[in-house]
């Protein structure tokens, strides 16, 4: 049976840069159709095939989800014949998706600018932790101090305790997401122009466009929102509640209707019909006591009890996961959230990447490539080199 078409095929990218936030942008281009070309440094690659959990060969097991579907050439960029190879595939390809620190592109010969006359249709995704200009702009940008500068480590965790971060590098996938976005959004216009554009991302700003109403409450009133746990400031009830077994549900009930609901099925009919309780601002006002009448009820029962009695009443709530949760779901596997890809020890699972397309789904066509492996194939096809010529590139380190 063939393949589907995807909405990026015939898309070239050179994915330049290392580590997580460039990477993760290329990674979801590739999967949605993208020939994605990844530069690496000569001999070790880069640094998340080593990093975290690593298979009998040394090669990490996220380098297989992180690079699915592209293709590794190998070029020291430490070396001027390295850097004008690098130069000459910037001509031949669409997209150019780099995350260095700002200012290395352009000491290396290779500022956008410098592409404008060559060619105007090139997009240059640039992702960097406080974007390519302002005072911050040269600092190194790692995703746990920009989740901090954007404002999400202030208001995650609680009240009387030190500011927490996810074990996840969030700031560095939520910049992804955004670079995603902005190479996207600029493929369209060039669709419409002819041209392309820099498309400047930072990670603290996608951090910071995660603030919601933080930014207009403030300014409208000075009200600086506040860690608050596992509840959100000025909505209720939305927590998370602990049952009989140990266990923990997150119960939404903040819709003035499936606050009813929910407070009748908890045996509260009082609180139900509460006039007091009966909208939002009303049931802010009591949120503790609404909160303690929520946590009598569930810790009578199991966790999987209380769902089952929320699903019969419609009441928003869900199971807190881990990812052998996930695995044992039906439901993710009735989604289609895992995908198989070959490895050195037989058959890995990884995650798919949404959204889900009905006419030109995405698709993992293969786990990240052996390092260099596709050096030869490119340097061949776009920049016409013969065997002769890379073997010398070779002996002289560039490869």
């Amino acid at each position: 049976m063939p393949k589907q078409n995807r909405p990026l095929d015939g898309v070239k990218v050179l994915e330049l840069g290392q580590l997580i936030a460039g990477p993760q942008a290329g990674c979801v281009l590739a999967y949605f159709g993208a020939e994605v070309i990844k530069v690496e440094p000569p001999g070790h690659g880069d640094a998340i095939r080593s990093w975290r959990k690593l298979d009998s060969t040394g090669t990490s097991y996220w380098w297989q989800s992180i690079a699915r579907n592209k293709k590794s050439i190998t070029i020291n960029l430490k070396t001027e014949k390295g850097r004008a190879l690098v130069r000459q595939l910037i001509g031949e390809v669409d997209v150019v998706l780099e995350n260095f620190r700002p200012g290395t592109l352009e000491k290396w010969g290779m500022d956008p600018a410098l592409f404008k006359q060559s060619h105007p249709e090139l997009i240059f995704a640039r992702v960097s932790g406080y974007g390519q200009t302002g005072p911050r702009a040269s600092q190194p940008g790692y995703a746990s101090a920009c989740e901090a500068y954007g404002g999400f480590r202030y208001l995650n965790g609680f009240a009387d305790r030190p500011p927490v971060r996810p074990n996840l590098s969030l700031g560095d996938t939520l910049a992804s997401m955004h670079a995603v976005i902005g190479i996207l959004l600029a493929l369209f216009s060039r669709a419409n122009t002819g041209r392309g554009q820099v498309v400047d991302v930072s990670i603290f700003e996608s951090v910071f466009n995660m603030m919601e109403s933080v930014v207009p409450e403030y300014s409208a009133e000075q009200v600086i929102r506040e860690p608050s746990g596992s509840t959100l400031t000025g909505i209720v009830p939305t927590n998370t509640y602990l049952c009989s077994d140990g266990k923990y549900v997150v119960i939404g009930g903040n819709g003035d209707s499936i606050y009813k609901r929910l407070m009748i099925r908890a045996g509260r009919e009082d609180l139900a019909n509460d006039v007091r309780m009966a909208n939002n601002a009303g049931r802010v006002q009591h949120e503790e006591e609404i909160d303690r009448a929520i946590i009598d009820w569930t810790t009578q029962h199991t966790a999987d009890a209380i769902l089952e009695y929320l699903k019969e009443a419609e009441v928003p709530s869900g199971p807190i996961y881990n990812v052998e949760d996930m695995f044992n779901d039906p439901h993710y596997r009735a989604r289609g959230l895992f995908e198989s890809v070959e490895y050195s020890e037989g058959e890995l699972e990884i995650a798919a990447i949404h959204p889900r397309l009905s006419d030109t789904p995405g698709r993992t066509d293969r786990g990240g490539p052996e390092l260099g492996e596709h050096t030869n194939d490119v340097l061949r096809a776009y920049l016409s080199l013969n065997d002769e010529e890379i073997s010398q590139l070779r002996t002289e380190s560039v490869l």
